[in-house]
């Protein structure tokens, strides 16, 4: 293993990430190369006020949070590989493409987030995204970050 494989703890990811509770939907890096893919895990638990009221009797884990969640996982991956975190130079998430969802998330799931640096084009970064909760995939999409 290089010295570019890496895990990170979540007190890692505070540091560079600037989302907060509620909104920090990355618990852990697993591993990640620079430039080229980033696994991450995020822990759903029954605690998170998101499941109080999606749905109340039947709770699930919303889809646009596991695009959230995608997204975050690419911007620490961008991050790990070029090593700017400056307001001067950052990366501002921008799309998602051809977004598919094939199962649902709930309470006690863990998704493990799969990222791969896909394509540069001028300022526009493209990840491929897949998100899989024990092997089964959940969500595909192809996330979208420009370069300010």
């Amino acid at each position: 293993m290089s010295l570019q494989d890496y895990s990170l703890s979540i007190k890692n990811i505070l540091k560079i990430l600037p989302h907060r509770y509620p909104f920090l939907l990355v618990d852990r890096i697993l591993h990640y190369k620079k430039l080229k893919y980033l696994y991450a895990l995020k822990n759903c638990t029954f605690n998170e006020s998101i499941f109080q009221g999606h749905f109340y009797n039947e709770p699930i884990f919303p889809g646009v949070l596991v695009l959230e969640s995608m997204a975050q996982a690419s911007g620490l991956l961008i991050y790990k590989s070029t090593g700017e975190l400056d307001i001067q130079k950052l990366y501002y998430f921008v799309g998602i493409d051809s977004a598919r969802f094939k199962k649902i998330v709930i309470p006690g799931d863990q998704i493990i987030l799969e990222i791969q640096w896909f394509k540069n084009t001028k300022n526009i970064q493209k990840f491929k995204s897949i998100a899989r909760v024990n092997e089964c995939i959940i969500c595909r999409a192809i996330i979208l970050f420009n370069k300010k």
